[in-house]
C-alpha cells in the first residue's frame, strides 16, 4: 500500500488550511511555526526530492500547531493554561502553552516557581535508570540542582498522584534520613517528582565506582553509619500510624535497594523513593546504559509490599557492603561457612578490618542474615534491628 505523501513546499501543499467558519464568526488561520517553516525551505532548496512520506509526521505536525482540547478529566485543572509535550522515541517534538510544577512544602522560599519547560531545558543529563523510571539531574539558572524522577508507567490519575505525592512528602520532612520531595507535575505524556541532589550520588554508585577501580570507597565506620542511618529510616516508615491512608499504604517502603540510599558529603545516608512503587508499575526495559549494580543482586530483591520485604532488601544491601557484590547471591553458603569466617579461616569481608572493628563486623553480619531468613516470620522487625545495632555500636555482644 503507497502511503500518504506530505510535499514540504507551502505554496503547492499548504502545512495548516484556514478554518471554515460560520458567517457570522471571523475566518481565523492558524498560522504555522515560522522557524520550522524555514527549515523545511531549506532542507526543499538542499533536496528538491525531499518529503515526509511518513504518515506519523503529518499527524505530529497537525499536533505541533493545534491548540490541546481540554478534557472534562482535568476537573480543577482545566481552567489553568494546558501545556503538552509531544513525544516521539522520547524526543519532544513541540510545545503548546507551558505547566507549572507543584510544590509540596507550603513553607517553600519565595520565588519559588518552576515550570516543565523549564525543567526540561535545565536537564544536564541522565543520572539513573530503573525499571520505575529514569533519574535526570537538573541545574536551574540561580545554581539550585535538582534530580527529576521521570516514571515510566504511573497506574493512578492527575489528582490521586497529586494527593499521594503530597502524603508521601509530609512524612519524608519529618525524618532526616528521608530524602525530601520538592514539587511533581503531572502531564499527558510525562509524570515526575522533583527530589533532592546528592552530588556524592547513591550507594550502588559509590560501592560500584570503587570496585571497578580496585579501591575501597568506604571504611568500616563509615558503612556502619550508613547502616544505621537507613535502618532509621525504615524504622521512621515503619511506624507510621495510621498505617493506610485511603489506598496508600504508609508504612511500607516497597523499594529498598542500593541505588536509593542516598550518600552525603559527610557520609551520612538518605533513604529515596518512598512510596514510588505505590504510584508506578515496574516495566521491563532492555539496555539500561547506567546499571550500577550487579544483575544477581537486582534480581534478588524481594518485591512483595510488605514490611517483611523491606527487612529483606535491608539485609541484601547490609551482605552486599560487608561481602561484595556476590555475597548476597552466597547467603547459604555464608551460613555454613559462618564459624570459618568468625575464625578468620575464610576471607569475607570486602575492605581491610581488625580488632574490635573486625567483631562489629561480625555482628552486622549475624544481622544481615538474620534479616534475609528464607521464612518472612523468622526475620526481626526494624525495631530489634536498631536494638542490635545499638549493642554494636557499644560493643556490649
Amino acid at each position: 500500500f503507497l502511503q500518504p505523501v506530505i510535499r514540504c513546499n507551502p505554496d503547492t501543499y499548504p502545512l495548516v488550511k484556514p478554518i471554515k467558519t460560520s458567517k457570522s464568526s471571523t475566518k481565523r488561520t492558524t498560522t504555522p511555526s515560522t522557524d520550522l517553516i524555514n527549515s523545511l525551505e531549506k532542507e526543499k532548496e538542499k533536496n528538491p526530492n525531499f518529503c515526509f512520506h511518513n504518515f506519523k509526521a503529518k499527524k505530529m505536525l497537525s499536533r505541533a500547531f493545534t491548540k490541546p482540547r481540554k478534557s472534562p478529566r482535568d476537573g480543577e485543572n482545566s481552567g489553568r493554561p494546558s501545556g503538552s509535550i509531544h513525544e516521539y522515541d522520547d524526543c519532544i517534538i513541540g510545545f503548546m502553552g507551558d505547566q507549572p510544577l507543584m510544590f509540596c512544602d507550603d513553607d517553600q522560599e519565595s520565588g519559588s516557581y518552576m515550570t516543565l519547560r523549564e525543567a526540561l531545558r535545565a536537564s544536564v543529563g541522565v543520572i539513573g535508570e530503573s525499571r520505575l523510571g529514569m533519574i535526570e539531574k537538573v541545574v536551574l539558572w540561580e545554581g539550585k540542582v535538582w534530580a527529576v524522577k521521570r516514571f515510566r508507567k504511573v497506574t493512578v490519575r492527575r489528582r490521586e498522584f497529586g494527593r499521594r505525592i503530597e502524603r508521601l512528602a509530609q512524612v519524608c520532612r519529618r525524618c532526616e534520613y528521608l530524602v525530601p520531595v520538592t514539587a511533581h507535575l503531572y502531564s499527558k505524556r510525562i509524570k515526575f517528582v522533583v527530589c533532592d541532589y546528592y552530588p556524592m550520588g547513591s550507594l550502588a554508585d559509590l560501592l560500584a565506582g570503587a570496585r571497578e577501580l580496585g579501591h575501597t570507597a568506604l571504611e568500616w565506620n563509615q558503612r556502619l553509619k550508613i547502616v544505621i542511618h537507613i535502618a532509621r529510616a525504615i524504622a521512621f516508615i515503619h511506624s507510621q500510624s495510621p498505617p493506610q491512608d485511603k489506598h496508600l499504604q504508609m508504612n511500607v517502603h516497597g523499594n529498598i535497594k542500593a541505588s536509593n540510599i542516598m550518600i552525603n558529603t559527610d557520609f551520612t545516608a538518605r533513604l529515596s523513593d518512598y512510596g514510588f512503587t505505590q504510584l508506578a508499575e515496574r516495566v521491563e526495559v532492555s539496555n539500561i546504559w547506567q546499571q550500577k549494580e550487579p544483575p544477581l543482586l537486582e534480581n534478588l530483591y524481594c518485591e512483595v509490599l510488605c514490611q517483611k520485604s523491606d527487612i529483606f532488601n535491608f539485609g541484601m544491601i547490609v551482605l552486599d557492603m560487608l561481602g561484595g557484590p556476590k555475597a548476597p547471591g552466597l547467603k547459604n553458603c555464608i551460613v555454613e561457612r559462618k564459624e570459618g569466617i568468625k575464625s578468620g579461616v575464610f576471607e569475607f569481608f570486602d575492605f581491610f578490618v581488625e580488632g574490635k572493628e573486625r567483631n562489629q563486623a561480625l555482628q552486622v553480619l549475624d544481622i544481615a542474615l538474620a534479616c534475609t531468613a528464607r521464612l518472612s516470620d523468622a526475620r526481626p522487625s526494624i525495631d530489634l534491628v536498631l536494638l542490635y545495632l545499638g549493642d554494636v555500636l557499644s560493643n556490649r555482644y
